[in-house]
């Protein structure tokens, strides 16, 4: 009988976990910013929405996508192994922007209770830590 509890518990808390990280991120805005001299690009994620501004004086959310159940499961995936803590200690690998080749990338996580900041990266080659993560809205971007 315990053996059965326990199994039954474990279902039940790790359901609720997976639950847990799917509503953090509906829960959550992320803003990932990219521009240099000749290039802008917006990408925010919110509720299971994707917007994409590709001009910087545009104003409201530019073109919006509906994310497939497919695509939402993996930022789910991805966003639950980005410790939101350490984002601002991220380091780009490459600094090509210093010296304009490569536009300056930075994203921005808003949850309810605080934002969280990376520093500034290449675009194209984000911090490893968040790379897979980033990749994947840009990739969602494209679609557009």
């Amino acid at each position: 009988m315990k053996l059965f509890t326990m199994i039954l518990l474990s279902i039940f808390l790790g359901k609720g976990c997976s639950g847990q990280q799917k509503s953090d991120l509906i829960n959550t805005k992320i803003v990932y910013t990219a521009n240099s001299r000749g290039f802008y690009q917006k990408i925010s994620i919110q509720n299971q929405q994707i917007s994409v501004s590709n001009n910087r004086r545009e104003e409201g959310p530019g073109v919006i996508i509906k994310i497939s159940d497919d695509d939402w499961k993996s930022l789910v995936d991805l966003f639950s192994k980005i410790n939101l803590e350490k984002v601002s200690t991220y380091e780009g690998p490459t600094k090509k922007r210093l010296y304009d080749g490569a536009a300056m990338a930075n994203m921005t996580i808003s949850t309810k209770e605080k934002e969280y900041q990376s520093t500034t990266f290449d675009h194209g080659t984000p911090p490893v830590e968040i790379a897979d993560f980033i990749n994947k809205m840009v990739s969602l971007a494209k679609q557009e």
